[in-house]
């Protein structure tokens, strides 16, 4: 086949994958050599799972995921009674190793796949086929597919229902497998589908997971999209559309202000990193139920919260509420809403998108960045 039009069947197969921009038009080089760099590093580390580190304290067993709520601290008043709140100020005590197992779980796997994308290297795909197996299927390694015992607080409860929301960093480990599909042994990859089968059937039946499907703020939106990604890689249709109805009538409506801001996320003490949380998880809803272009007969949509948030992100300096109790001075940061903005069509979301840090290194920032590698959602959509 001559050389040319070998190029051009390349260039228009990239182009059909996306939809206004393709993967290489909106990555940079520098971004796509920095995600390949990280991913030759990653080829040869090994697994590390859930049964890697036991804390005491858990009420579960060894194959039990669990973490303690983020905002709790010893009572002054009462030092070995049940811990307080105190909203917005993490307690540096508090266990987090399986949740830091899992996020590394996802950087590691993310950029294997990401790379692998990027270069079709067989490598790349083989080096991450054991991490998904110590987690999912290796009997002695793998994960009870449910979270009974996530975000507990000491001396009140041994797992709460919003501890749903420390597996949000699944959600890359699943576009990974889908992009390594054809290098996945169909047998494993039957075996990674049957756990998330299991799981989604807990978040969507246990109390947790109805208390967080219920949530009013970003905790609905990240059980939503947890569900409708697992859902789609476990072919429930009908859960994707019970979330898509749910994007419709509650979300945008009960969420979104008329100027685009989201009152209950304004309202915490880390406004502006809670706003800029939600609108990443709520874009990326949007994005995979292909709802991008829906908007209420207000004018309330995706889009309008973008525009609502871009010139703070832009220019931190014009924010008019409270900077947050902690960690304001580490965003923004190369948002995710900013790169499925650009995606779908707008140049100004691109222009910062480039500009931002793509890989930030603060443990709290990290947590709540979950779309890491977003090259893996340019799939077509629901």
């Amino acid at each position: 086949m001559n050389v040319k039009i070998s190029f051009f069947i390349l260039f228009l197969f990239s182009h059909v994958l996306c939809f206004s921009k393709a993967p290489r038009e909106i990555y940079t080089k520098e971004r796509i050599a920095k995600t390949i760099a990280i991913a030759d590093k990653n080829l040869t580390q090994k697994p590390i799972t859930v049964t890697a580190t036991l804390c005491p304290r858990s009420a579960g067993g060894m194959h039990d995921f669990y973490s303690e709520g983020d905002y709790w601290w010893p009572d002054p008043a009462n030092p070995n009674g049940p811990y307080i709140q105190r909203d917005g100020e993490t307690n540096p005590e508090n266990f987090v190793a399986h949740r830091l197992a899992m996020i590394r779980f996802s950087e590691i796997v993310g950029s294997l796949a990401s790379a692998y994308t990027f270069t079709g290297k067989a490598q790349y795909a083989k080096a991450a086929i054991p991490h998904f197996k110590a987690w999912f299927v290796d009997p002695s390694t793998r994960m009870n597919p449910s979270l009974l015992y996530a975000q507990a607080i000491k001396g009140k409860m041994t797992g709460r229902g919003i501890g749903i929301i420390d597996t949000i960093h699944f959600l890359e480990v699943v576009k990974a497998m889908e992009a390594l599909k054809s290098q996945i042994a169909p047998e494993d990859y039957a075996a990674f589908v049957a756990w998330f089968k299991e799981y989604v059937l807990w978040m969507t039946t246990h109390p947790y997971g109805i208390a967080e499907r219920d949530a009013l703020n970003n905790h609905g939106t990240c059980w939503a999209l947890q569900v409708a990604v697992f859902a789609s890689f476990t072919g429930n249709a009908s859960l994707i559309d019970f979330c898509r109805k749910r994007y419709r009538t509650v979300f945008i409506p009960d969420q979104m202000a008329a100027d685009g801001s989201f009152p209950l996320e304004l309202k915490r003490t880390k406004p502006y990193g809670y706003s800029i949380f939600n609108l990443d998880i709520m874009s990326t809803l949007a994005h995979v139920l292909n709802m991008w272009d829906w908007q209420m007969p207000d004018g309330r949509s995706i889009k309008k919260g973008v525009s609502y948030l871009l010139p703070y992100v832009k220019d931190k300096s014009q924010w008019t509420y409270p900077a947050d109790v902690m960690y304001f001075d580490q965003w923004p940061i190369a948002q995710s809403f900013l790169y499925f903005s650009a995606m779908h069509g707008d140049d100004n979301s691109l222009a910062l998108w480039k500009k931002l840090d793509h890989f930030p290194t603060n443990q709290e920032v990290v947590r709540n960045f979950p779309i890491r590698n977003p090259v893996l959602w340019n799939q077509k959509p629901f």
